[in-house]
């Protein structure tokens, strides 16, 4: 397998987060262009990830946790039950949505310099980060009774919300959270820069 990817993408550490709890190796290719000719016949879209596994390509971070999970027959991390897999798909949205739009966006800002609202991304990051707060409270993980891909797909740009001036320190069900998913055998760290409120760390 081989992945493309950008260190400091939280897109991209879902997919090295996963692989790294399954036990799995794939060569990490670093994509330093993203609108190179090569790369975007492998995602039109312009955007990492993308996992090459044979002849088989998977752009999108959720789908590859998807199908990590589907061709490694892991059940424990992707239900099979209708209950439970219409759960971790809620989830799966939430990070492509709020997430993404949330935290994520705030964070672009400063580690990318993109140019974006950073107050109105994060006014959604808080809104975001208060539900999932809540959807926590009483319980170790975000859907059943342990981990599954719809934490791997909240954990990073919440881990990292501070980087773009988030601050979590509020949110105490999540602090608790982090803490169980880094704790996890094969736990991945996702590098950190000094941008935002980690200046000041």
């Amino acid at each position: 397998m081989k992945l493309y990817h950008i260190t400091l993408s939280g897109h991209s550490h879902r997919v090295r987060l996963f692989l790294s709890f399954l036990g799995l190796r794939a060569e990490m290719v670093e994509q330093t262009n993203l609108r190179s000719p090569d790369f975007l016949e492998l995602n039109p879209f312009g955007q990492v990830p993308v996992l090459v596994d044979g002849d088989t390509i998977v752009a999108d971070s959720n789908a590859i946790l998807v199908y990590l999970a589907k061709k490694n027959a892991r059940q424990d991390w992707l239900p099979e039950g209708a209950k439970e897999a219409a759960a971790v798909q809620k989830w799966l949205s939430v990070a492509a949505n709020e997430i993404a739009n949330g935290p994520c966006a705030a964070r672009l800002v400063t580690v990318f310099n993109v140019e974006l609202d950073a107050p109105e991304a994060i006014a959604r990051a808080h809104k975001v980060l208060k539900l999932v707060d809540q959807a926590l409270l009483g319980r170790q993980w975000i859907v059943g009774n342990g981990p599954t891909i719809a934490d791997i797909a909240l954990y990073s740009y919440t881990s990292h919300a501070p980087e773009g001036n988030v601050d979590i320190s509020g949110y105490s069900n999540i602090l608790s959270w982090l803490k169980r998913v880094e704790a996890l055998p094969g736990f991945l760290p996702f590098p950190q820069t000094t941008a935002g409120l980690r200046k000041s760390a």
